[in-house]
């Protein structure tokens, strides 16, 4: 589903991810890309991503080891990375949520908070921190919605 789920509040606060999948905000319990691209999770995952409230820039899915969590390969321009593209093209709103881990002030203190909606104003490649290809997409929030700042932390 594309936008707001019914009956999920901006700011909603969900204990795990399981939580936040099963509410339907954010579907899959360990991707920060929703299996159709219509949201994704802010959690600490990528060094590259940047939180700056109203404005993300979030990194792609993809070429990063499991144990060290570092970039190894270059991302590809599929999976959720396409679907993040399309939903681009077609313009479409991104749901965004927050996690615990998260080294942000807009972070919620522990769990997953549902931030609202935001829309990808651009896409692109750059070589990543580790130096690999990665897909990096600006994400603004989208007017109308309580503010960042406003959302409980705790």
């Amino acid at each position: 589903m594309i936008g707001h789920i019914p009956g999920v509040k901006i700011g909603s606060k969900f204990v795990n991810r399981r939580a936040l999948h099963d509410a339907g905000v954010h579907r899959g319990l360990m991707q920060g890309i929703g299996a159709k691209g219509e949201s994704i999770v802010l959690s600490g995952g990528y060094v590259d991503d940047v939180d700056k409230g109203d404005v993300i820039v979030y990194t792609g899915q993809g070429g990063r080891s499991r144990d060290s969590g570092r970039q190894v390969k270059d991302q590809e321009l599929t999976r959720g990375n396409a679907a993040l593209a399309r939903h681009h093209r077609e313009g479409n709103p991104i749901r965004v949520s927050r996690g615990g881990d998260l080294d942000s002030p807009y972070a919620p203190n522990y769990g997953y908070r549902y931030d609202g909606l935001y829309r990808i104003d651009e896409v692109w490649e750059v070589k990543g921190r580790d130096g690999f290809k990665v897909y990096r997409f600006r994400l603004v929030r989208l007017e109308g919605q309580p503010p960042i700042g406003e959302l409980e932390h705790d």
